[in-house]
């Protein structure tokens, strides 16, 4: 790895959803002079998100991905340093602490805010990934507009399942949706909304099985885990909602997680066991999982990683 490329900066800020513009929006406004690098999806989560209804300032909704330029816009005007890259190792055994970006970048840093976020999980199927981009996707956002009056499926038993089985069925002419127990997770209002669209077929205690297809996606195979009945469904789409897991993996060696790899904070603060090291949004937060949620938690870590560096004599 070549490390002769090296950067020293005051704040350091990895991910570029809500937790990580807020973060750089409150961290410019300290004179912290924060580079923010994006990482491999640059605005998180909420690129992949259609109508976001639930965030406040907005009284007509707005796109995800135009709430996020949004934000991106705010902490650039604010002085913020926003760059391309991904953090690919890390090194805090002392101060300053190291990051390396896309594997070859060194940055040395005071304080480090990780607001790295979360990522969709898949069913692990060697089909599903064969016909990744071919008929199977994990947001149905992104993707569902190229099946417009095909019949899809979708896999899932929470609100963002509902929430994509509700986006779908505006395109689909049928929606299959599959979910695994005998009731769904999703919160009242979307399992009432879900059951009433004509278009969503829903199918309890159902395991995917199969996914079906040489180049494309064609059919898929379920089974029923309480009758151990099969059955094969022709669909042109598979979208998988089953849940996020932490972008955490390069933090395991230095950062106490939980089992599920969510950063553990000190509660009331964004404060990891490493002290100089915060972290905010999705990344370290697995109950509320909101942008609104997110956007304040990044706000608390800048204003963290400035009393840091005002008590180690460094701001």
């Amino acid at each position: 790895m070549d490390t002769t490329a090296s950067e020293r900066v005051h704040c350091l800020i990895i991910g570029s959803g809500p937790a990580g513009y807020t973060a750089a929006i409150y961290a410019s406004r300290a004179n912290l002079k924060p580079v923010l690098y994006q990482g491999i999806q640059p605005g998180g989560q909420l690129t992949i998100t259609t109508e976001v209804e639930n965030y406040p300032g907005y009284p007509d909704g707005v796109q995800g991905p135009d709430m996020m330029v949004h934000f991106e816009k705010q902490a650039s005007r604010m002085g913020a340093d926003i760059r391309f890259g991904l953090a690919t190792k890390v090194d805090f055994s002392q101060q300053p602490y190291k990051v390396w970006i896309d594997d070859e970048k060194l940055i040395e840093a005071d304080a480090v805010i990780i607001a790295t976020g979360a990522s969709a999980k898949w069913l692990g199927l060697e089909s599903e990934q064969k016909l990744n981009g071919f008929g199977v996707s994990a947001c149905a956002v992104c993707d569902g507009f190229f099946f417009r009056g095909k019949e899809v499926a979708i896999v899932g038993a929470g609100d963002t399942a509902a929430e994509e089985a509700l986006y779908l069925s505006k395109l689909c002419t049928t929606v299959h949706m599959f979910v695994r127990r005998g009731e769904m997770r999703a919160s009242k209002v979307m399992q009432e909304r879900v059951q009433a669209t004509p278009n969503i077929k829903i199918y309890w205690n159902t395991e995917t099985e199969e996914i079906i297809g040489e180049k494309k996606t064609e059919a898929v195979r379920i089974k029923n885990n309480q009758t151990g009945e099969t059955q094969t469904i022709p669909v042109s789409g598979f979208f998988v909602a089953i849940g996020h897991e932490p972008n955490s993996a390069i933090f395991k060696e230095w950062l106490d997680m939980d089992e599920a790899g969510y950063i553990k904070t000190r509660p009331g603060t964004s404060k990891t066991n490493i002290e100089g090291v915060f972290a905010a949004g999705d990344v370290q937060d697995k109950i509320y999982r909101q942008a609104v949620t997110a956007a304040g938690s990044g706000c608390m870590a800048a204003l963290d990683a400035e009393r840091y560096l005002g008590e180690k004599g460094l701001h």
